[in-house]
């Protein structure tokens, strides 16, 4: 997946509003490049999953300024964000809050937890134990938190960002797959090229800092009514019978692959089919086409399926097999 191109000028619109909030999230990817350099692809799947209210799993090596890109987003969208590391000692109470007892009123009253903000920042959530990991599904998937039986609304925009190693695995906890499949997106975010590398060590030497954001210009370029307005454009998108037919046959594809244990499920499929929208809404139009499903099925699906262990040992990827089913199952005309 890579960024989307720009707006043609007299692209049809059923609102303006739409045309602006397109142009405002067109307008992050140059934000957020003042501090996180060369991970465009990122930004812009990070885009999608706030249009489609899903949320991410972003992995790369340490290093590749995965928690400064979310924080950088949440700076360009003036969103509230929070970070939270993911150790073996963490309790499901330190991320949902807990009742705390007020002595002087002798009653117990809620202490909200971080993950009451628009953007969390869950860093190296494999690191903790199942039982904390869990602690995160109600929140995901229906935007809320119960603590003692009362259930408690998250804010909207709400997306959780949650990053993993994938080169070291010891004093680790895999993500169970009921988890893995509540990610709209997996992201994987690279080590950059030389050229982006050079330009990296220069901005430092002439004393940019991470952490402080301010410092590198990065002003809110859009907000949340940007992007409600950009999600009611989103859900206008039209999609033809035949287009969803073809995600269904890209998912079913993956249920009879030799190479997988477990394909897409038909939750796999609807993923799809909205990250499509939401990609064919960013390049311009309000229709969907082949080449948004293939564009998205990557980041959407590699995380849905499970390969055999001696397709693993045969050096088979999850994205090896994606893309020989996009290249076997025929395209609709």
């Amino acid at each position: 997946m890579s960024a989307p191109p720009p707006v043609p000028v007299g692209t049809p619109e059923t609102t303006g509003n739409g045309d602006t909030a397109r142009a405002a999230l067109e307008a992050l990817r140059s934000e957020i490049a003042k501090a996180v350099v060369g991970q465009d692809p990122a930004v812009t799947g990070l885009v999608v999953a706030l249009l489609c209210r899903g949320h991410v799993l972003l992995e790369g090596v340490p290093g590749v300024a995965k928690t400064l890109l979310v924080r950088a987003l949440a700076a360009s969208l003036e969103l509230d964000t929070k970070r939270v590391q993911f150790t073996p000692d963490l309790m499901p109470s330190d991320v949902t809050g807990s009742l705390v007892y007020d002595a002087r009123t002798a009653e117990f009253s809620f202490q909200p937890g971080p993950v009451f903000t628009n953007l969390l920042l869950a860093d190296e959530i494999n690191r903790t134990p199942p039982k904390t990991q869990s602690s995160l599904l109600e929140a995901m998937e229906e935007r809320q938190v119960t603590v003692d039986g009362t259930p408690r609304r998250l804010p909207d925009p709400f997306l959780v960002a949650a990053t993993q190693n994938p080169v070291e695995y010891e004093g680790t906890y895999p993500l169970p797959e009921a988890q893995l499949d509540r990610f709209l997106l997996k992201l994987t975010v690279p080590l950059p090229s030389r050229e982006d590398e050079v330009s990296v060590l220069i901005r430092h030497s002439d004393g940019f800092d991470p952490r402080d954001l301010k410092s590198a210009g990065i002003r809110p370029v859009a907000g949340p009514a940007d992007l409600e307005a950009a999600r009611d454009a989103v859900a206008r998108t039209k999609v033809s019978p035949e287009i969803a037919g073809y995600v269904v046959d890209i998912c079913r594809a993956t249920r009879e692959s030799p190479s997988l244990a477990l394909g897409v499920s038909p939750r796999g499929a609807t993923a799809l089919l909205s990250t499509a929208r939401a990609w064919a809404w960013l390049t311009g139009r309000d229709y969907v086409i082949p080449d948004d499903v293939k564009a998205l099925a990557l980041p959407t699906l590699r995380h849905r399926i499970q390969l055999r262990p001696e397709a693993e040992m045969e050096g088979v990827t999850p994205d090896s097999v994606i893309t020989s089913v996009l290249a076997h199952v025929p395209v609709p005309r």
